[in-house]
């Protein structure tokens, strides 16, 4: 959709935590639209990373908006802590929420956007139901759980499907695809629908974040 804009979001799982501020400061610097975090459990992914004081850090840190990315069970528990810390954005697992319209009301009502997110084996058919509801869907290019891996190149027709169905059902929905984006790949998935490129190793590890996010935009 030509109308939306072109978006990246530095994912913080990749950045050096030790000057975590810095870090975040240095890819607002050189362009940043978002800041992406990347909350895990240990129990819906095989990993744990952080909670919501890191994101109330963040917000401490930043004005971007802060796009949550909850892959942890029952997320309708911890949604109200999230948004209270500062994020802007909630992104849940279709997978794991039994009641999802339930839980995307449950985060517009509490004045963030709501964003559902499917794993690499979820067909996009699945939020047909739900996408004019939704201000974002993220597609996961890689099995969510670990940074670092490498893209999965099925995920560029999961694009142009659900682009299509926006196209019918929700214009303005954001997609957003998460999971070893890089300039080597970044024209092919914007030009099958994504708007919001999550990229972790790519910018933070980059010697020139300004220019690797560019090139993420172009």
């Amino acid at each position: 959709m030509e109308h939306l804009p072109k978006l990246v979001a530095p994912s913080i799982l990749s950045a050096d935590f030790t000057k975590l501020a810095e870090e975040i400061s240095l890819v607002e610097r050189a362009g940043a639209d978002w800041i992406h975090c990347d909350v895990m459990d240990g129990r819906y992914v095989p990993n744990i990373t952080f909670g919501p004081f890191i994101v109330e850090a963040v917000r401490r840190t930043t004005s971007l908006t802060i796009d949550t990315h909850l892959m942890i069970v029952e997320p309708e528990k911890y949604i109200a802590d999230f948004v209270k810390a500062g994020s802007n954005q909630i992104t849940v697992h279709q997978e794991e929420c039994k009641h999802l319209h339930r839980t995307v009301e449950q985060i517009k009502s509490l004045g963030a956007k709501a964003g559902v997110s499917l794993n690499p084996s979820t067909p996009v058919s699945t939020l047909e139901e739900i996408l004019p509801d939704l201000d974002l869907v993220l597609i996961m290019s890689v099995n969510p759980g670990f940074g670092g891996q490498k893209f999965i190149e099925r995920s560029i027709e999961k694009l142009k499907k659900l682009d299509a169905m926006r196209q019918v059902l929700n214009p303005t929905l954001m997609i957003a695809i998460d999971g070893g984006i890089s300039e080597q790949n970044c024209t092919r998935v914007r030009k099958a629908g994504a708007n919001a490129l999550i990229a972790g190793s790519a910018v933070f590890r980059s010697p020139n974040p300004a220019e690797t996010i560019a090139k993420l935009k172009a």
